[in-house]
């Protein structure tokens, strides 16, 4: 599913990547540990074709994140540390804007779009505006959101932060059941 072959990145003076090598086989749930400033979000960035590397190869599904770009954008769903929401917008309003990016319109898009609220646990927050939402509940509709399109690929930057303990255990049971169905999950966790 995933092949990373020599990525490095710099920031200025500072060796973010340096020289990473990591292969994530189809279906694999995997959790990338480390200490802040070890390079996890900078190369979850870069899976997702946000940031350029200075060198090295990226590969998803045998296709190039950057030579083939929009078509991993269809088979991969990412949830950033910091997450932009639209504050302005009700839960259901959120979760159809972003069916509609990815063709799902109509009766499907509500379907779908209430299907993952209830699979996060925020169902009964549909009519709720999504400033009115915590930060946990934030997280996890961007979570939702990133599975609107049912990819082939998760990458999670961080999605238990914030999270008290049952919620934590929820989402994690909630991703391995992904998994079993064959997503791939890809994750930063402390």
């Amino acid at each position: 599913m995933l092949t990373i072959k020599n990525l490095r990145k710099r920031y200025g003076n500072f060796q973010a990547l340096d020289g990473l090598n990591l292969e994530v086989a189809d279906g694999e749930l995997f959790g990338f540990v480390g200490p802040n400033g070890a390079g996890k979000t900078t190369t979850l960035k870069i899976l997702a074709g946000l940031l350029v590397p200075d060198e090295g190869e990226v590969e998803i599904g045998g296709l190039d994140v950057y030579s083939d770009g929009k078509e991993l954008r269809r088979r991969i769903g990412y949830v950033p540390d910091f997450f932009g929401v639209y504050d302005n917008l009700k839960v259901s309003e959120y979760m159809e804007f972003f069916a509609s990016c990815y063709g799902i319109t109509g009766l499907q898009a509500r379907t779908r779009c209430h299907t993952l609220l209830e699979q996060v646990r925020l169902e009964d927050k549909e009519d709720f505006f999504v400033d009115g939402l915590s930060r946990g509940m934030k997280q996890r509709l961007c979570l939702a959101r990133a599975l609107i399109h049912d990819p082939d690929l998760l990458i999670l930057d961080e999605p238990t932060a914030g999270q008290d303990f049952r919620h934590y255990t929820e989402i994690m049971e909630f991703l391995r059941k992904l998994n079993e169905r064959g997503v791939t999950v890809v994750m930063i966790t402390h």
